[in-house]
């Protein structure tokens, strides 16, 4: 027999793993120290379907007279309370006895109740499961356990098996911090695995409504809100990350699938539901995807990112609360804000947007704060609605461009160059984004199995975007951006995501090299998977020396770089495998290709290098389209 402890810090319950002991050895002959008296209660204990252990301290609490054990142990283990009563604890039961003896000292020093959930494991199968309270009263331990279904017998093969399968179902929702629901004829039937997640016991009230949905935060209820507005025979499945907020007010991240089977009426008959514990699968602080891209235009109250603007389930960064001057908690979403908008032309714009009879807005408007005509700022809105699917969606900015009066008629004339800049970078942040979306798809394909490896890598990019529109949208130069500065900012990014402070960055990158964002954001996503891939593949032994990840980038001539990546690791190996059958090569040569970039991979004496040779600018960038167009205005 061997014992396993560890602290749950999310349940605050101790947890511990009792291995290889037959239920035969939790009790031994031992002599009988002291009469028994008779204890307070006991014949209401009987009563009471969970068991009541009584023990008194002695020897100033290094052990414990025995005064009452609970009936359900006792006919399980098959002994009489006589037999145990009046016995020293660390006599009578050896192996309880070092599994309870420093939580017993810690409740008699505190007065504190102590949770504890104890496993019983036979050959690494786990046999039975307790959850057990621990509390002093008036100078006694009482020891309270639940111990349904320990070591109990089964009246036949059938019934072992199906409770075999319960129990591996349980087991499985518990480790995987999993749960699920079935609605039918207006009822819930929840599994354990989410009263595990919500941290509180089953309640009878549970199967006439959604316990998951009505933890939701206010921020979260308007996915909730539009998720029970749009399932239908034609959108049957839903899936979203939600944040609940448990009973004991802890923050919890669920991913969240849903599916609904509907008849030919097109009336629902039942409704499924699975939530994963996504907080639980990280030792990082985990957060939405999106959550990356809106802390990158954060602590900015002149630029607001929105995005799904059309839709209940929107997300805004900080500045548009800053913008409409009320509070991210206290605004309602919905086309009331439109009547504040002072031009007529530019509010049935947007009510043309929002009933879909176009697909673009692009205006500069004036916006009077809370309608009052003395509190008014000039704005300029920007939403695209697009299909992504088989569903819509859209995306946006608003920028506040208040000036004093006797500016606004010289910024509106001047404007129009601006405007192709925005509308530039607001596509390619739609475009981002629908590219990291295909990555993951690729990704859940290629390691289903391993979901850990998906979110590390999605939130390494997410990171480089984030640290990229934080960065330009500051200086609002999105052509001359310093490559040197974003790559030493990125590398510490993914020092810290991927725990890699043993591993030595050096850096060599030309200070004159400034690329438009159009370039350098496939670029850095390069850097990013090459980099990760050096850092969980080169160096296997963890006390190799002298680790190293070298990257240089300089200009061949006026319109040519060069980038190099290289390791001193183990080393790649065959290069045709990995140019073959790599997901990883996969996404590195389609981000080169945007570029109109080459990559190879270089000989070397040690480790692995990549070798990018790409031009600094390109047709399709925004600074090829702003130089047309200053070219045009001057013929004109």
């Amino acid at each position: 027999m061997y014992i396993e402890r560890h602290y749950r810090e999310l349940e605050n319950v101790e947890e511990v793993r009792v291995y290889n002991v037959n239920k035969l050895n939790f009790f031994e002959d031992a002599p009988q120290v002291e009469k028994p008296e008779k204890v307070r209660f006991s014949n209401v204990m009987k009563h009471v379907p969970s068991d009541i252990n009584v023990f008194r301290p002695i020897d100033d609490g290094e052990d414990y007279i025995i005064e009452r054990i609970g009936w359900n142990i006792l006919e399980r283990l098959n002994i009489k309370l006589e037999n145990v009563e009046g016995r020293k604890f660390s006599q009578a039961s050896p192996i309880y006895f070092e599994i309870f003896k420093d939580y017993f000292k810690e409740v008699l020093n505190t007065s504190n109740t102590k949770a504890i959930r104890i496993f019983y494991l036979m050959s690494d199968k786990v046999q039975s499961l307790a959850n057990i309270n621990i509390l002093c009263d008036e100078g006694h331990i009482y020891l309270i356990s639940d111990l349904k279904n320990d070591f109990e017998e089964v009246d036949s093969i059938e019934t072992q098996e199906k409770l075999e399968e319960e129990n591996k179902a349980n087991l499985i929702e518990y480790f995987s911090q999993t749960g699920s629901y079935y609605k039918t004829r207006g009822e819930f039937t929840w599994t354990p695995g989410i009263y595990n997640i919500i941290n509180r016991p089953n309640e009878p009230q549970d199967r006439y409504y959604n316990i998951i949905f009505d933890l939701v935060i206010p921020e979260d209820k308007p996915l909730v809100e539009e998720l029970l507005q749009t399932m239908s025979p034609e959108t049957d499945t839903y899936e979203n990350i939600i944040r609940i907020k448990t009973p004991g007010g802890k923050i919890k991240y669920l991913d969240t699938y849903l599916y609904s089977k509907f008849d030919e009426s097109g009336e629902e008959i039942s409704h499924y539901g699975l939530f994963k514990d996504i907080g639980a699968d990280s030792q990082h602080h985990t957060t939405r995807p999106m959550d990356f891209i809106l802390n990158g235009f954060n602590h900015n109250s002149k630029l607001s990112l929105l995005i799904e603007p059309l839709s209940k389930r929107y997300e805004f960064s900080e500045g548009f609360y800053d913008m409409i001057e009320i509070p991210k908690e206290k605004y309602i979403h919905g086309t009331d804000i439109i009547t504040n908008i002072v031009e007529e032309d530019v509010r049935e714009e947007l009510y043309k947007l929002l009933e879909g009879k176009i697909t673009e807005v692009n205006r500069i408007f004036t916006y009077r704060v809370h309608g009052d005509e003395d509190n008014e700022k000039v704005c300029e809105l920007f939403i695209e609605r697009f299909d992504y699917g088989n569903k819509k969606h859209s995306i946006g900015f608003l920028t506040d461009i208040t000036i004093s009066r006797q500016k606004q008629r010289e910024l509106i004339e001047s404007n129009a160059n601006k405007n192709i800049l925005i509308k530039e970078v607001h596509h390619r942040v739609k475009n981002n984004l629908q590219v990291l979306n295909s990555f993951l798809n690729l990704e859940r394909r290629a390691y289903k199995d391993k979901p850990n490896l998906i979110l590390d890598n999605m939130q390494a990019r997410l990171s480089s975007l984030a640290l990229l529109h934080e960065k330009t949208y500051k200086t609002e130069d999105f052509i001359n951006i310093n490559l040197k500065e974003y790559l030493d900012d990125q590398d510490e990014t993914l020092k810290m995501l991927f725990g890699a402070k043993n591993i030595n960055f050096v850096s060599d990158v030309d200070p004159d090299i400034h690329l438009s964002i159009e370039v350098i954001t496939p670029l850095l996503l390069v850097v990013d998977e090459l980099t990760m891939n050096a850092i969980k593949h080169a160096f296997p032994d963890p006390d190799m020396p002298d680790k190293t990840i070298f990257k240089q980038i300089k200009r061949l001539d006026d319109s040519i770089c060069e980038f190099i990546l290289k390791d001193n690791g183990v080393g790649l190996g065959d290069p045709d495998k990995l140019i073959n059958h790599n997901l990883g090569w996969e996404i590195v040569n389609n981000l080169t290709k945007q570029i109109n970039g080459e990559i190879e991979i270089l000989d070397c004496d040690e480790g692995t290098a990549f070798k990018i040779i790409f031009p600094i600018s390109f047709e399709h960038t925004i600074e090829y389209h702003l130089n047309k167009i200053m070219g045009e205005t001057n013929e004109n």
